[in-house]
Formats: C-alpha cells, structure tokens, sequence
C-alpha cells in the first residue's frame, strides 16, 4: 500500500516530464495567440503592429474558410461512415474460421503503418493517374472513359485514400470487440431460429457500440487534422475544392507569409475541434459508460 511519502516521492520524479510536457503544449499555443493579433507577415520584417481581433475577422470573411470549413466536414464525416461500416463488416468477415487467417489480418493492418505522404503518392500515381494509372488502364477495358480523379472529384478522392489509411485502425478495434462477444449467445439465438442478420442486429451491433464510438472519438480528433494527403495529391485545389482548415491555416501562413492571419486560423481551428470533440463527448460518449 503507497505511503504519503512515496506519493509525495512519485509526484517529484515525474514532475519534470510534466512540466515538460506542459511546457512543449502552452509556449507554441500561447505564440500562437500572441501573433494571432499582430500584423506579422514575413515580407515586411520588423513591423508588427497591434491590430487585435482583425485578423480574425479577415480570416472569418475570406469566402475559403466556408468552403475550407464544409471540406473539413465532409471529409470527416465521409471517412468515419466509410471506416465504420467497412469495419465491421471485415472485422465480422476476419473473425470468421478460415486458411491463413493469421496473414490476412496482418495484409489487412498492413496499411494503417504506410506514411500519410506515402499512400498519397501510392494512389496519385499509381492508381489514380489519368494517363499511367491503374484505373486509366482499366476503365477503357469496362468501355468507359479514363477520369482524372484528383482534378474531377478531388474531395472524394482524398476522402477515399484516407479512409483507405484508417479502414485498418478500425477493423482491428472491432475485430477485438467482435472476439469478445459471448459465442453462447450466440449458439442460443441460432438454436431459437434467429436468422444471421437478426443475430448481426440485435446482438452483434449493440455489443459493438462502445468500440464504435472509441473508432469515432479517435479518428476524429486525427481526421479534423488531415494535412499530408491533400498537399500531394491536389494541393487543395482545384480552386478551393479540396482545401480543409488545416491546408487553409498553411496557406496562408506559408505560401502568403501572413503569419498573423495563419495563426488566427489555427485558434479558429483549435476552437472548432474542441466544439466538434465536446459534442461528441455527449452525443456518443455516454456509451463509454455504459
């Protein structure tokens, strides 16, 4: 049984890695919010004048941050609907009896550990590619026309690599839960007549609850981030297209040199993510309790 002294000694030995880590997360965030209400653009060095909550306003009123905000939302919500539904049926299919079902799984993980920027250019040019790609060579083999997808549906395309990218991170989450279900139950459904989809619906859904909901909470807090995919593959065009906070916050941090104006974006970015995570806390996290 601990001692005061010896949580007193664990509290001092572990106190720097905290105000390590405190210090790592409140000097770049507490920067941000300094420049965020300067005029600092890096084409005029040394004039930095105080202009308070303009740069909010400018970055609010630029007709991208709307667009930029509904990409944001789209491509969250579109991976999330993609990995949950897909992830569950593989986790089901993976969880089924069958030859070399240790490989599988592992080909199936597999590409939750490729890079962001690796995959992207994976399916840029070797898949994507309208004149050397593999869907350019066979759709005119279907007898349709070759589609440059990164120029023609270049949200969609970047939402399909990234779903792509977490598909794994969700199937293993419900692989485990699925392992988890009470195979008795199971054989007493069955024995009573209840078909296979009856079964999947009132058995094997509920109990897969509390896992979605840790696949939703996690992959949103990464997807509101999503960054490497679209600077490779479309840049977030064409136009605004493809652009999400986080290339606009780039933008027009790096390619305009208005560090004012990016980091005002990013405490916009910050302050949508926590709103986003809060309404996910109540909306779905109460299963987490349950």
């Amino acid at each position: 049984m601990a001692t005061q002294h010896s949580r007193s000694a664990a509290r001092v030995m572990i106190s720097p890695a905290v105000l390590l880590l405190l210090a790592w997360m409140l000097i770049p965030l507490g920067m941000t919010l300094y420049f965020s209400f300067q005029r600092y653009n890096l084409l005029m060095p040394g004039a930095h004048p105080w202009v308070g909550l303009m740069n909010y306003k400018l970055f609010i009123q630029n007709p991208a941050f709307w667009t930029a905000l509904i990409n944001t939302l789209l491509l969250v919500g579109g991976v999330l609907i993609a990995t949950v539904v897909l992830g569950v049926l593989l986790a089901i299919l993976l969880d089924q009896p069958m030859w070399g079902q240790g490989i599988v799984r592992i080909l199936v993980i597999a590409p939750f550990f490729v890079m962001p920027t690796v995959s992207a250019l994976v399916w840029k040019n070797l898949f994507m590619n309208p004149v050397n790609g593999l869907f350019a060579w066979l759709l005119p083999k279907l007898g349709m026309a070759p589609y440059d997808f990164l120029t023609q549906a270049p949200l969609a395309s970047i939402t399909f690599i990234v779903s792509w990218q977490w598909l794994p991170f969700a199937t293993l989450i419900l692989l485990t839960a699925i392992q988890s279900l009470d195979s008795e139950q199971m054989e007493a459904a069955e024995m009573d007549g209840a078909s296979a989809l009856s079964r999947f619906w009132y058995i094997t859904l509920p109990h897969l609850s509390r896992a979605i909901t840790v696949v939703v909470l996690i992959q949103t807090i990464f997807l509101l981030s999503v960054f490497a995919e679209i600077l490779v593959t479309t840049n977030g065009g064409p136009g605004n297209a493809s652009t999400n906070l986080t290339y606009l916050v780039y933008a027009r941090s790096l390619l305009n040199f208005d560090v004012g104006g990016g980091s005002a974006g990013g405490v916009i970015a910050i302050i949508l993510a926590n709103i986003v995570a809060i309404f996910l806390m109540r909306a779905i996290g109460k299963n987490l309790d349950a």
